[in-house]
């Protein structure tokens, strides 16, 4: 499993964007963990899936209302990252109104998590593999801290964590 120290893993998600802008063509776009990381800081968190009760209610919503704190904390961009397909998350964002606060990142082959080792196994659910829930501060694509959650909870992968650990 990932942990503090380590570089994310080498992996492309998926991103969905509905406006044309600064090379991004609409529609599902390729996101190069390492390219897209390097020299910055990350504040990335995972759940189990896209329009899921606690994922909705409490674990976006506290991280697009937290985005100007992150901003003055030195955090350059916000990652959710969920097992789901592109379009999926593109639909969850609009939903979420995550705006350009957050971005609404796919792993639909559950590649990138199953590199990080923060896997949940939800096949007894008819889910599949998902990510676990977790937060990670990522500083130059280096882990530089990470809340991993345990099964069922959610209680330090919630935005006011992080955050307090991008100011710390």
């Amino acid at each position: 499993m990932i942990k503090v120290g380590d570089t994310l893993p080498a992996a492309t998600l998926m991103e969905f964007v509905e406006v044309e802008g600064n090379g991004c063509s609409i529609g599902p776009n390729p996101v190069d963990v390492a390219k897209a990381t390097a020299g910055k800081t990350i504040a990335l968190f995972a759940l189990p899936g896209a329009f899921t009760p606690t994922c909705s209610a409490k674990h976006v919503p506290g991280y697009v209302e937290n985005f100007e704190a992150f901003k003055a904390a030195g955090v350059d961009e916000i990652w959710c990252v969920s097992v789901n397909d592109a379009f999926v998350m593109g639909a969850w964002a609009r939903d979420q109104k995550t705006d350009a606060k957050v971005r609404m990142l796919a792993d639909g082959s559950a590649d990138f998590t199953k590199a990080t080792g923060l896997t949940l196994d939800l096949t007894s659910r008819g889910m599949g593999l998902r990510s676990n829930r977790y937060s990670m501060l990522v500083k130059d694509g280096k882990v530089a801290a990470l809340n991993n959650e345990g099964p069922g909870k959610f209680e330090v992968s919630d935005a006011a964590t992080l955050l307090a650990q991008a100011k710390g």
